[in-house]
C-alpha cells in the first residue's frame, strides 16, 4: 500500500476529486493548509499598503491505495491539478505499513 500526498491549488479541488473518481478511487481525506514553495508569495496592495502575503492558501488531498493504482492516481492529479503556472503544487508517495478500518477491525487492503 502507499499513501499519496498531494498539495494543490484550492480551485483545482473538484477537478482532482473528479478525476480520481474516474479512475476508480472511492476515499479521499482533504485539509485546507497554507505554505509556499519557489514562488515565495506575493505582495498585496490593501488601502494604499503594500504587505507580503507569505503563505498561500493551497489544498491537500490524502489518499491510501493499493501499489497497482498509484500510478493511475498520480496522472490524474498532475493532469486535472496543473494549470502551467508557479504554485501547481507537489506530489509525495509513501509506503504504507498497514491500514485498519476502526469499525469493523478489518486490516491492510481490506480496511482500504
Amino acid at each position: 500500500m502507499k499513501k499519496i500526498e498531494a498539495v494543490i491549488k484550492p480551485f483545482k479541488l473538484d477537478e482532482v476529486k473528479d478525476a480520481l473518481h474516474e479512475v476508480g478511487l472511492q476515499g479521499i481525506t482533504v485539509t485546507e493548509a497554507k505554505g509556499f514553495g519557489r514562488q515565495r508569495g506575493h505582495t498585496e496592495l490593501y488601502r494604499g499598503a503594500e504587505y507580503v502575503v507569505d503563505f498561500l492558501p493551497k489544498v491537500k488531498i490524502e489518499i491510501v491505495l493499493e501499489d497497482n493504482m498509484v500510478e493511475r492516481a498520480v496522472e490524474a492529479i498532475c493532469e486535472a491539478a496543473a494549470t502551467g503556472r508557479v504554485g501547481d503544487g507537489k506530489i509525495f508517495i509513501v509506503p504504507v505499513e498497514d491500514a485498519i478500518r476502526i469499525r469493523t477491525g478489518e486490516r491492510g487492503r481490506e480496511a482500504i
